[in-house]
């Protein structure tokens, strides 16, 4: 983790951005270009500043070196030290600011914590149009599963960064793309990539594609993710077909939905007691005993905490006794923002790991995301014909 200041001066001040970013490795620390993830929010703040303006008004008066003496109130003085700025920055008073319009748009995308409905439509406009076709079926790919995109054909893909204020996915196992095409007859969006608290995204922003799909003609979300399985009768490899969940950043009074409501949306209170649709759930269970995989299949409670840690054996013991199946950090705020905005959901979970929930010296009882991606990769057939299968069923009563 490194630290990058911006100074944009301006008049009497120069503003000062903090932006904490990251580079991966092996590849060229590109400022803001493709290998350039940036995360968190940008904090602003001001201080004075030497220049023309700064020392030669009537509020002050060069001492010399980089100490500006300010006056304030009857014959009081102030001497601070400050930061000269550059000529070359100032431009008559305004900002000249050597940054291109790519970056600047990494700069707003950060700093935004909520889209306004026009944002969004603007998003999906530029997604409609560019794929020519309007999506029925929206999916969301957990990590390492991404193959799920990669089954649709006659596909556009968008690359997150290339999407006017979209946010960018930092997570290994999430490709970052956005792919609209046909699967057994329908037209689906899948989202290769999918955004998490932890990144320093707030859950409004995590859950935003969730309304582009919704303006782009998105009826039905699939949510999928890999999770640890609490419940000791899960097996790693299982799928848990989600028919509820318990929110636990909710707990803590963290929602996707916090602020104004714009009603165009849906409505400021809704209702999610009946989340996760029945008919899909019922769907699912069916094509799992026609694929031979019904004892591998099950029917449970999800839970999302904000990671990036594992849960402590304290942790899911409690969410044991809650109720919880399964455990990970993603698609309940997902679900919420599907549901305000009225749209079908189905998730289900790949039990990659199973949760520790007795006290050991064990190590290899740890998770670990090498091994989340691992069996990810090794059910991915089993849960892209699950997927494809569904989709069948939904576009053949259309």
């Amino acid at each position: 983790m490194s630290l990058l200041f911006l100074n944009i001066s301006c008049l009497k001040h120069t503003f000062r951005l903090r932006i904490s970013h990251k580079i991966r490795k092996n590849s060229p620390q590109n400022l803001f270009g493709s290998n350039f993830l940036a995360f968190g929010l940008i904090h602003l703040r001001t201080s004075r500043m030497c220049s023309r303006d700064c020392c030669g008004g009537p509020g002050g008066s060069q001492k010399g070196g980089n100490t500006c003496t300010e006056k304030k109130g009857k014959g009081a003085a102030v001497t601070e030290k400050v930061i000269p700025t550059p000529q070359s920055l100032l431009n008559n008073g305004k900002i000249q600011c050597s940054l291109t319009p790519e970056e600047l748009r990494a700069l707003r995308v950060l700093n935004e914590d909520t889209y306004p409905y026009e944002v969004i439509q603007e998003i999906a406009d530029f997604i409609v149009k560019g794929a020519g076709m309007r999506p029925k079926i929206g999916i969301i790919c957990g990590s390492g599963l991404g193959s799920l995109a990669d089954i649709i054909t006659d596909a556009k893909i968008f690359e997150y960064e290339k999407i006017p204020n979209f946010p960018v996915s930092t997570v290994e196992g999430h490709a970052g793309k956005l792919v609209v095409g046909h699967l057994e007859g329908a037209i689906v969006m899948a989202m290769q990539g999918r955004f998490h608290f932890y990144e320093g995204y707030p859950l409004a922003k995590c859950s935003m594609p969730v309304r582009v799909m919704k303006l782009c003609g998105v009826e039905y979300l699939f949510a999928t993710n890999a999770a640890g399985g609490i419940n000791p009768k899960y097996a790693v490899g299982d799928i848990m077909l989600m028919h509820d969940h318990v929110n636990m950043l909710g707990f803590a009074g963290n929602s996707p939905l916090q602020g104004p409501n714009d009603p165009r949306f849906g409505p400021r209170f809704p209702a999610l007691v009946n989340s996760y649709n029945k008919d899909l759930i019922n769907k699912a269970l069916e094509i799992g005993k026609s694929m031979g995989i019904e004892s591998n299949m099950h029917v449970g409670v999800y839970s999302c905490l904000g990671g990036p840690t594992y849960e402590t054996i304290a942790e899911l013991k409690a969410l044991r006794m809650m109720g919880v199946d399964a455990v990970g950090m993603s698609t309940v705020h997902e679900v919420i923002t599907a549901r305000h905005c009225d749209m079908k959901v189905f998730a289900f979970s790949l039990i990659t790991n199973k949760c520790s929930t007795e006290y050991s010296d064990m190590k290899d009882e740890e998770a670990t995301h090498e091994e989340v991606m691992s069996v990810a990769k090794n059910r991915q057939k089993a849960c892209c014909e699950l997927v494809a299968r569904l989709v069948r069923e939904i576009q053949a009563e259309s």
